[in-house]
């Protein structure tokens, strides 16, 4: 089946997934820009299980200090290489889990990390909080979705939450 250019690029746009990938998609699903987006969106989680085992040795601290600078987070976000971690995209998703770490006040990263003898609520997991700029995936979605356009695994390593008055939030 033969896709006109601007449904690639409506594609492309939509997902920030490849020229081909998008063509390739397209002409699976019959020129259906919906259905195609769906199955990029399903291959980007399919590469990102199977990056999940790789070592991160590099990556970012980033930092977001709220307007008006009573409340503020870092988080160190790994990746594999340096050239990942320089990235546009993985810069914004660095920089987005910083805001998340300051609107939502997560107790840990995730259950795995969570304080020793206590149950941890979803809501309290960094990756398992509905993200704050798309309520409709959560954390973990956007970082696969990161993975899937850079090719590498991603990993939040730890953060920690600044409020002035209050005590300080690791995780």
């Amino acid at each position: 089946m033969q896709v006109s250019t601007e449904a690639i690029k409506a594609l492309r746009e939509q997902t920030s997934a490849g020229i081909m990938e998008c063509k390739r998609a397209l002409q699976e699903a019959g020129g259906e820009l919906a259905a195609a987006a769906t199955m990029l969106r399903e291959r980007g989680y399919e590469i990102a299980k199977t990056k999940e085992n790789r070592a991160v040795g590099q990556g970012l601290v980033e930092c977001y200090i709220h307007t008006g600078g009573r409340i503020g987070a870092l988080v160190e976000v790994n990746c594999e290489s340096d050239f990942v971690a320089r990235t546009p995209e993985f810069k914004e998703l660095a920089h987005d889990l910083a805001m998340q770490v300051v609107a939502t006040a997560p107790c840990c990263v995730s259950r795995e990390n969570g304080p020793d003898g206590e149950g941890v609520a979803a809501e309290d997991c960094l990756l398992l909080q509905p993200f704050i700029k798309d309520p409709s995936k959560k954390v973990a979605d956007i970082i696969a979705e990161t993975v899937a356009k850079v090719r590498e695994n991603i990993r939040v390593r730890r953060f920690v939450r600044f409020e002035l008055g209050a005590d300080i939030q690791n995780g």
